[in-house]
């Protein structure tokens, strides 16, 4: 499956916000990548939209083409574009296995889905962009429950979503809801990104 593989550290200093991780290197180089780093110069429109795009994609591990396809899709439904966009992107399976705990990051959880340790509605789905329907049951499967990775994180996971449902004794989550832009804690401005692919 194509993923940015690129440097980590340099993507978190480009928006200056812990994308990929990287709050460590925040603090050390606040300051974005380059030679030219640390000139200010001031962003045409078009940058200021490119980059919001391009933050989006990073955050939720896509790639052009996908965002795209995704991009239009979000334009073919009922709603607000840009917000339908941000539901879409957190329907994605790998983002609800990331928000519900059962992995540190998208891209762990990518991999937990690719390897088949997840479940929908008691069957094997490993296919991270999966999009799930509200009331879908999204679980770790039997075999992979007393894996590192997955109990460490739920055992130091706090955040609740008002969209999920979690029984941490299961380690089973119910997607309840679509979220709302105002509960969905990712800071992009969807609407720079719509006026982007208007052009």
């Amino acid at each position: 499956m194509a993923r940015y593989t690129g440097p980590k550290a340099k993507i978190s200093r480009k928006f200056n916000e812990p994308i990929l991780g990287g709050e460590k290197v925040l603090r050390k180089k606040s300051y974005p990548p380059g030679q030219h780093g640390k000139v200010r110069k001031k962003k045409s429109e078009y940058a200021i939209q490119s980059a919001e795009k391009q933050k989006a994609k990073y955050i939720y591990g896509l790639l052009e083409k996908q965002f795209s396809n995704l991009f239009k899709k979000a334009s073919r439904k009922k709603g607000i574009t840009g917000e339908v966009l941000l539901q879409l992107l957190e329907s994605r399976l790998d983002n609800l296995v990331f928000r519900l705990g059962i992995a540190p990051t998208r891209r762990a959880a990518r991999q937990l889905v690719n390897h088949g340790h997840i479940q929908v509605n008691g069957k094997d789905l490993n296919i991270p962009s999966a999009h799930i329907k509200v009331g879908s049951l999204i679980e770790v499967r039997d075999k992979s429950k007393n894996l590192t990775v997955i109990t460490e994180n739920i055992n130091t996971y706090s955040e609740d979503f008002s969209w999920l449902e979690w029984d941490k004794a299961r380690l089973v989550g119910k997607f309840i809801s679509t979220p709302e832009r105002e509960n969905i804690p990712e800071k992009i401005n969807e609407q720079s990104i719509v006026e982007l692919y208007s052009k």
